[in-house]
Formats: structure tokens, sequence, C-alpha cells
């Protein structure tokens, strides 16, 4: 049986997926829209949505990010209790490093 440590949910992760991550990390049940937005606040730069919702997706068959239903047109997106292990062991592992 193999064991996986939170932190390997996030070493092959892309820098946009890991940002995409740390985006949902605040609040639960964003529209993809607003994900969107909260990387082009972050960027300073348009984010393009054929980058934006593809990579939620994969996030989301990871296991590290669930989709849901807000209504017949959006989908919310809610980090999972792996994503956010993920990111606290990112965040412990960034601490040791400095």
């Amino acid at each position: 049986m193999s064991t996986t440590r939170p932190i390997d949910d996030f070493v092959d992760l892309t820098a946009f997926q890991r940002d995409v991550l740390w985006a949902l990390a605040g609040e639960d049940g964003l529209s993809g829209a607003t994900v969107k937005a909260t990387l082009e606040a972050y960027y300073n730069d348009d984010v393009n949505p054929g980058t934006v919702y593809p990579g939620l997706d994969k996030l989301a068959e990871r296991g590290l990010v669930e989709k849901g239903k807000r209504d017949e047109r959006t989908n919310e997106y809610t980090l999972t209790e792996e994503g956010r292990k993920a990111l606290s062991a990112r965040r412990l592992w960034e601490g040791e490093s400095l």
C-alpha cells in the first residue's frame, strides 16, 4: 500500500494550477468567472478563460477541487480537504525553505 503526502498532490501542478488553488483558498463556492477575476487582479493582466476552466476541471479530476452547480449556467468550485492539505503542506515547506 502506497502512502502519499499532501505535498505530493501539489508538486506536479503547474504554477497556474497552484495559483488557482490559492484563489479558491479564501472562499467556498466561487464561480469560474470569479476565479478568473481574482487571478487577473493578482497578475494585473488578462487571463484566458481557455486556461481557467480546463485548469479547474483538471484540479477537480485530481480531487483537489470540488465542482458543483450554482444554477443552469454557472458552475462553482470549492477547495476540497485534500486541496487544503496540499496548500498547507506547501506553505510549511516554503517556510522551512526560507
